[in-house]
């Protein structure tokens, strides 16, 4: 069992930074990737970025240069620094972890757990 509680979400006008925040607790002694996805209303969970235990990340096109991904090993917490942000940025934003990673990091049914979402509004 694994739990995952995000943090950092609130109301940021366009061109600002953000930076969100996922704690995980319980059995974490397997991670294979964290990520974090997002979801506009009306619209299907997208990928945004991910991070794998070993070091390599992946980014979405619409968020590259803008989004960095990064883990605290130590913490076992996934951030997620949002700079030059857009309304269109404006989501929930959920972190996602896969214990065993077999492929599909951009896809939301390879996931095991998933914290409850923070809402990121960005203002014209």
């Amino acid at each position: 069992q694994v739990q995952l509680v995000e943090s950092g979400g609130g109301l940021v006008q366009a061109g600002g930074s953000l930076t969100l925040s996922c704690a995980a607790s319980g059995r974490t002694s397997s991670i294979g990737v964290m990520s974090w996805f997002r979801q506009a209303p009306g619209k299907e969970r997208q990928f945004v970025a991910a991070k794998f235990s070993v070091g390599s990340t992946y980014y979405a096109d619409s968020v590259k240069g803008r989004f960095t991904i990064s883990r605290d090993n130590a913490k076992n917490t996934l951030y997620l620094q949002m700079h030059s942000l857009k309304p269109e940025d404006t989501a929930v934003y959920y972190c996602a972890l896969d214990s065993y990673y077999s492929g599909g990091y951009s896809s939301t049914s390879s996931y095991d757990y998933w914290g409850q979402g923070t809402q990121v509004t960005v203002s014209s």
